[in-house]
């Protein structure tokens, strides 16, 4: 079940939980996403203060936010980038999405699979869609206190397996969000070293959140009309007889 637009605003732009949680993610997304110059960057759900970065560069960034969560214009003093969609009908072409980001989308969908094929179609070749989801081991989603605590959390190997099903190859991926999910000052001041020993307690403490990046997986043609076709692909390879003189 999606949570209402203004709610995943309030957190992510009034509360000092939700703007530390918003820094901390968009520094992962953009190492694994840099730059975007000359490209159409899409995201579904919550995910425009992470497409931010892109503004500049990108030829197109279009933010998809579904009938049940509702739609905010974003961003703000800007001409308006964001739409409100068809949870699995999105209006973009085929294959013209060079990176596609989702937050608080797959968790919270109740048709993900149909949400998966959705994806697919979107992206592009040689494009890849970037899945941000609560860690099933992580604090975050224990607390119903943020949005990472609504919807069903993941482990790697859980969301890893439901992509390959769907024919999206898993690339590389990061944890983040190894600060507690807490307002209180304490934990507010020593987020950012929480954030960097992060790598070394992931044997003791899961971060909050999953990101895997994936690629679209598109599978060679087969069947009998593709056998008929190519009988004898190298016949144009062997020598012609000479030709006899009249």
């Amino acid at each position: 079940m999606y949570l209402d637009v203004q709610d995943l605003r309030n957190f992510y732009y009034r509360s000092a939980l939700g703007r530390a949680a918003q820094k901390t993610v968009r520094e992962e997304v953009l190492k694994l996403w840099p730059e975007a110059k000359g490209q159409t960057v899409a995201g579904f759900g919550f995910a425009v203060p992470f497409l931010r970065p892109y503004l500049t560069d990108a030829r197109r960034v279009i933010g998809l936010m579904p009938g049940p969560q509702g739609v905010i214009s974003w961003p703000q003093g800007m001409p308006n980038v964001s739409v409100l969609v068809e949870e699995t009908m999105w209006p973009l072409e085929t294959g013209h999405v060079d990176k596609l980001l989702l937050m608080h989308g797959l968790e919270t969908s109740e048709q993900p699979s149909a949400l998966l094929e959705e994806c697919w179609r979107v992206l592009g070749p040689g494009g890849s869609v970037l899945f941000v989801v609560p860690n099933r081991g992580g604090l975050w989603s224990r607390s119903d206190k943020t949005p990472f605590g609504h919807g069903r959390p993941y482990t790697q190997s859980q969301l890893e397996n439901q992509l390959k099903a769907h024919n999206f190859l898993p690339e590389r991926h990061r944890t983040t969000l190894y600060q507690p999910p807490s307002d209180r000052r304490f934990w507010r001041k020593t987020a950012g070293m929480w954030e960097s020993l992060g790598g070394r307690l992931s044997v003791v403490a899961a971060g909050g959140v999953l990101l895997v990046e994936a690629s679209k997986r598109v599978q060679a043609p087969s069947g009998p009309g593709l056998r008929e076709t190519v009988r004898k692909p190298l016949e144009v390879l062997r020598p012609k007889p000479e030709a006899k003189p009249v």
